[in-house]
């Protein structure tokens, strides 16, 4: 069979759709897309029905026009198990805590004709996760990690359809592949240059997915007593907001600390793998959001791996304090510049199967910490940041779940463990240490 000549997307989100249009409209190959069957997932089914496959991306900002268009795709699957024909390339476009669960209800028929596994947003350690279930499928498929999807990708109209917005595309993504060299990795870089979008390849899949700012950040930003306590704290008499400074926010000195020190615990964990880790401050200002030169100089942020811890958390609470505004934008008659920091704090809600569920932050962010931590004792790197971090979580949502008695909730109220999923990944890891690490 070809490369990439027959791809199934895996998901129905507006990350798929924006993935199909690229793909059919620059790669000009055969795409699929197919989904479980859910309340959630049926209004999509249906449109792309009523439209007869034909999916269109739009954007926000002209400099992004090469993501714009309209394709129709050539097959949709409403189930995974009803998926058929061969496909020699999936992309994984779901949450990372849903990759197992996606491929098994794949068929034995089509995962041993896979070349090639994509994961799209994946997190550290997934690339371990699903090269372990394939091989426990015999199967020596390629794995590809991306650091992060490339952008914001929103339904066009606000809920399920055949039409997305993407309203913001990064300058840089990051990938990592299994098997080197790589016709799959030559092509995924044809494909971002045609979008504009910077591809890094990096020396190993695990290593592209250190390269993602959620996994410093988001845990500090939400994973804290203000942050959850306005995510569980129902009614509440003003909104709050994820990047402002304290009271309108929860970025204090203690969060900036606690940042601080969830980069180190992680740097450890990938010093440990022999990788070579992230410059915190300048991976937030030159591959995420800029700052202006007055407010961090150049200097600052090269040597911000070497400099003393307070002048560190220093550096980062002037980060932010500068991205309050978009320095960027053009102020209006009054002088006001763009409100750049007002993203409000996400609250729990109820879902279209009517339980009550939590928002995506911070429950992503819950099963990425979980993920890291088994992989720290794994190689016994400490990690107490990591630690207080859960331990805050977990007695939240116990606590949340306790005080909605009788309710119908979600299981993203359940304290998990993950720990099929940690096996996997250290045994992966392990294999990849013998090899690459302890020679």
């Amino acid at each position: 069979m070809s490369v990439m000549k027959r791809i199934l997307i895996a998901g129905t989100g507006p990350t798929s759709v924006q993935m199909a249009v690229s793909l059919k409209t620059h790669l000009n190959c055969c795409v699929g897309i197919a989904g479980r069957q859910s309340v959630r997932s049926d209004p999509f089914f249906a449109e792309v029905k009523k439209n007869n496959h034909v999916l269109r991306a739009d954007i926000q900002n002209e400099q992004h026009r090469k993501l714009q268009g309209e394709c129709c795709i050539d097959h949709v699957f409403h189930g995974y198990g009803s998926i058929h024909g061969e496909w020699d390339t999936v992309i994984l476009s779901v949450t990372a805590d849903a990759y197992i669960e996606v491929l098994t209800q794949l068929k034995d028929e089509l995962l041993h004709q896979l070349r090639c596994v994509v994961l799209l947003s994946p997190t550290f350690g997934s690339c371990a996760l699903v090269r372990g279930f394939m091989m426990e499928r015999h199967s020596d498929a390629e794995v590809i990690s991306f650091s992060t999807y490339l952008g914001d990708t929103r339904w066009a109209q606000g809920c399920p359809s055949n039409h997305v917005i993407t309203t913001a595309v990064k300058r840089k993504v990051f990938i990592g592949s299994t098997h080197a060299p790589s016709f799959h990795l030559e092509k995924f870089g044809e494909l971002f240059g045609q979008l504009g979008i910077a591809l890094e390849v990096m020396k190993s899949p695990i290593e592209a997915e250190t390269r993602n700012i959620s996994l410093y950040v988001h845990p500090p930003l939400f994973m804290n007593e203000f942050s959850l306590g306005i995510i569980f704290g129902g009614d509440l008499p003003s909104r709050k907001y994820v990047y402002k400074l304290f009271p309108e926010g929860p970025i204090t000195q203690g969060l900036i600390r606690s940042m601080l020190t969830l980069w180190k615990e992680i740097s450890a964990v990938i010093g440990k793998l022999n990788l070579e880790g992230v410059n915190l401050l300048k991976f937030m200002t030159d591959d995420n959001y800029p700052v202006r030169p007055e407010s961090l100089t150049r200097h600052d942020i090269d040597q911000f791996m070497h400099l003393e811890a307070i002048h560190q958390e220093y550096l980062l609470y002037v980060r932010y304090a500068s991205l309050l505004i978009d320095p960027f934008s053009e102020p209006d008659p009054d002088g006001r510049y763009f409100d750049f920091s007002a993203v409000p704090i996400p609250r729990i809600f109820s879902n279209k199967e009517g339980l009550w569920d939590i928002p995506r932050m911070p429950k992503e962010d819950y099963y990425r910490l979980k993920i890291i931590q088994g992989i720290a004792r794994h190689l016994d790197s400490a990690c107490p940041a990591i630690d207080h971090f859960i331990g805050i979580y977990e007695r939240t949502i116990s606590e949340t779940a306790l005080s909605l008695g009788g309710e119908p909730l979600s299981e993203a109220f359940v304290v998990q463990s993950f720990d099929k999923d940690i096996k996997r990944i250290c045994k992966e890891i392990q294999h990849w240490r013998n090899e690459h690490v302890e020679k």
